[in-house]
């Protein structure tokens, strides 16, 4: 009988063993195929992003009206970069930056957040920097991403 205990607590024992090992590479492998799909993900907004540069670059500089320009797009990372030269007339870089700000800010989320849903929803960000047409100098950068829109 104790023969027999024992023989039945090792096959028990086995197979609690088997089924865990078994338990844990199906595990393993799930978290391998969440991870390959994250990868595929990147590599495709990667992508998307390098077609894009490509694409909106053909047409800079641009001239969006009569103060703003649009001089290059780039990306990095999963972020989408407009550049863009501002006439600021006879503003000074600092009077800009404090009176038109929050304006700019709001201005641009806004249509980022109506008219680039799909790159958000994708994972990638967008970046508007604004430059002074005269000194070079930056006078704002707005990064937008999902968590920016409210309506999503």
């Amino acid at each position: 009988m104790h023969k027999q205990f024992i023989l039945l607590f090792s096959i028990f024992f086995s197979i609690s063993v088997l089924m865990a090992t078994t338990d844990m590479q199906q595990a393993q492998q799930m978290g391998k195929i969440k991870q390959e799909e994250v990868n595929l993900n990147v590599f495709q907004n990667l992508e998307v992003l390098k077609m894009a540069v490509e694409e909106l670059s053909k047409g800079t500089p641009q001239k969006i009206d009569k103060y703003t320009t649009l001089v290059d797009v780039t990306s990095k990372d999963l972020t989408l970069i407009y550049i863009y030269e501002i006439k600021t007339g006879g503003k000074s870089d600092e009077a800009v930056r404090k009176e038109d700000h929050e304006r700019m800010r709001n201005a641009v989320t806004n249509g980022v957040c109506r008219s680039s849903k799909r790159f958000l929803e994708s994972g990638i960000s967008l970046s508007y920097l604004y430059n002074s047409a005269v000194s070079k100098e930056k006078l704002f950068q707005f990064n937008i991403s999902q968590k920016d829109c409210p309506a999503f």
